[in-house]
């Protein structure tokens, strides 16, 4: 796998610094969305959640927490990916430490998911409920 400059290596700076950046960015993107089905599946409820976002929520607030929300499962579920590529990275054999850091990772997009769902019910009861 080809990789872009690397930012940080190769004194860049100002606006070629940026676009380096923008350039391993979207190399990211192509390569999380080929291999992470649960990505690809998040950011389709991120699209699919834009206009609930706007029709549940009663101030652009309570709007932009919605989709912040969803937002910060992908954040996270990127966060993973890149956590099991490394371990990945390091070896195949079968190691505690590695089950452990995949774990953990896994964990992450639980509680992330859990704490959208829990903005998102919010709405919900406010919309509804309230």
């Amino acid at each position: 796998m080809e990789q872009g400059p690397n930012v940080k290596g190769h004194g860049l700076s100002g606006i070629a610094r940026l676009r380096a950046a923008y350039r391993n960015s979207v190399a990211g993107f192509g390569d999380i969305w080929r291999g992470e089905e649960a990505f690809r599946i998040e950011v389709i409820v991120l699209l699919l959640s834009l206009p609930v976002a706007i029709w549940l929520g009663e101030t652009m607030l309570a709007r932009a927490a919605l989709v912040v929300s969803v937002l910060f499962v992908l954040i996270v579920e990127i966060l993973n990916s890149a956590i099991e590529t490394v371990v990945d990275r390091i070896g195949a054999e079968r190691h505690e430490l590695s089950r452990i850091a995949k774990d953990l990772g896994s964990l992450a997009v639980l509680l992330a998911t859990i704490a959208a769902g829990l903005i998102w019910l919010a709405a919900l009861w406010d919309r509804f409920a309230g």
